[in-house]
C-alpha cells in the first residue's frame, strides 16, 4: 500500500510537466504547420490544395477540443513510462554512451517503422469492427482534415495509439532524447499528412525508393474515401496487402503543378470522390466497399 501510495505521488508530481510537454508539442507543431501553410504561404500553395472546399472555423475548434484530451491521455501513458523505467520496468536511459549513437539512431528509426506497422494494422481493425469504429468515428468526423485533425481523436482511439510507446519501450531501450525525437516526428508528420496540400514534390509517388514514404495526399484520400490508404508513414504495407487507393498516384499528379493538366480537373475528379466519400461514411459503407476490394 505504501508503494502504491508512492508512485501516485511520483504521479502527480511529474504529469504536470509531461502535459505541458505534451501540449507544447501539439501546439507548435499543428499550429506551426497550420500558420505556415493555411496562412503566410496560402496563396503561393493554392495550386496544391487538394480540396476545393476549406474546413468551417466550426470544425477546427471541435478538433482542438478533441486533441486537448488525446494530449492529457498521452501525458498520462507518457509519465507512467517514466514512472516505470525509474522503477526498472521499462528500458529508458539518459546515458548515451550507454549505447552509442548508431544505437540511438538505429532505435528511433526502428520505432517509427514498427510504429506504422502498428498504425497500419489497428487502424485497418478500426474500419472493420464495430466496437473500434465507434471510436474511429471521431476522427473521420473531419472529412475535410486540417492540421488540428492530427490529435482528433475519441479518447479511446487516443488511448489505442498511446500503448505503443510503453509496449515498444518495454522491449527495446530507448534514450530520452530519441523518445523525443520520435514523438517530435509523430507529431509533425501527423500535422502535415492533414494539412490539405500536396507539399511533396512532382512525381514522388513514382519513384521507387522515395515513393515508399506517403504523400499528403496518401491519407487526405484516405479520410475522403472507403477503407484505403491506411497507413501513417509508408506505402509498403498498403501496397503488400492490396489496400492502397488505386488512383492515388495519379491523384498525386493533379496536386502538384507544372503537370500539364488543366486545373479544371482537380475539382471534377474532388466532385467524383466526394461522392463516393459520402457513400462510405457510416460502418455499413465502409464494409460494402470493403468487400468490394
Amino acid at each position: 500500500m505504501m508503494q502504491f501510495t508512492s508512485i501516485l505521488d511520483e504521479f502527480r508530481q511529474i504529469w504536470p510537466y509531461v502535459l505541458a510537454g505534451d501540449l507544447a508539442r501539439y501546439l507548435i507543431g499543428a499550429g506551426s504547420v497550420f500558420l505556415l501553410i493555411w496562412v503566410l504561404f496560402r496563396s503561393r500553395l493554392a495550386a496544391r490544395k487538394i480540396r476545393g472546399s476549406t474546413p468551417p472555423v466550426g470544425q477546427i475548434w471541435r478538433e482542438i477540443g478533441h486533441s486537448l484530451v488525446t494530449v492529457c491521455i498521452f501525458a498520462t501513458v507518457g509519465t507512467t513510462i517514466g514512472i516505470g523505467s525509474m522503477h526498472g520496468v521499462l528500458q529508458v536511459y539518459t546515458d548515451v554512451s550507454f549505447y552509442g549513437w548508431p544505437y540511438l539512431v538505429g532505435s528511433v528509426v526502428a520505432m517509427i517503422v514498427v510504429q506504422d506497422a502498428y498504425f497500419y494494422w489497428v487502424h485497418r481493425l478500426m474500419h472493420r469492427v464495430p466496437v473500434l469504429w465507434r471510436v474511429h468515428a471521431t476522427h473521420h468526423r473531419s472529412h475535410n482534415p486540417t492540421p488540428w485533425t492530427a490529435y482528433a481523436f475519441d479518447p479511446g482511439e487516443a488511448l489505442i495509439h498511446a500503448l505503443f510507446m510503453p509496449m515498444f519501450v518495454a522491449v527495446v531501450p530507448m534514450h530520452v532524447g530519441g523518445l523525443f525525437a520520435f514523438t517530435a516526428h509523430m507529431m509533425l508528420r501527423n500535422a502535415i499528412g492533414h494539412c490539405g496540400y500536396e507539399l511533396f514534390p512532382k512525381g514522388w509517388a513514382d519513384r521507387p525508393i522515395l515513393g515508399l514514404v506517403t504523400m499528403v495526399t496518401h491519407h487526405d484520400m484516405h479520410h475522403e474515401h472507403a477503407p484505403r490508404n491506411f497507413g501513417l508513414y509508408f506505402m509498403w504495407w498498403d501496397r503488400l496487402m492490396g489496400t492502397e487507393h488505386p488512383e492515388y498516384r495519379a491523384r498525386t499528379k493533379l496536386m502538384t503543378p507544372g503537370n500539364g493538366m488543366p486545373d479544371s480537373l482537380k475539382g471534377t475528379y474532388a466532385s467524383q470522390v466526394g461522392a463516393e466519400s459520402r457513400a462510405g461514411e457510416s460502418l455499413a459503407g465502409w464494409r460494402a466497399n470493403e468487400g468490394r476490394r
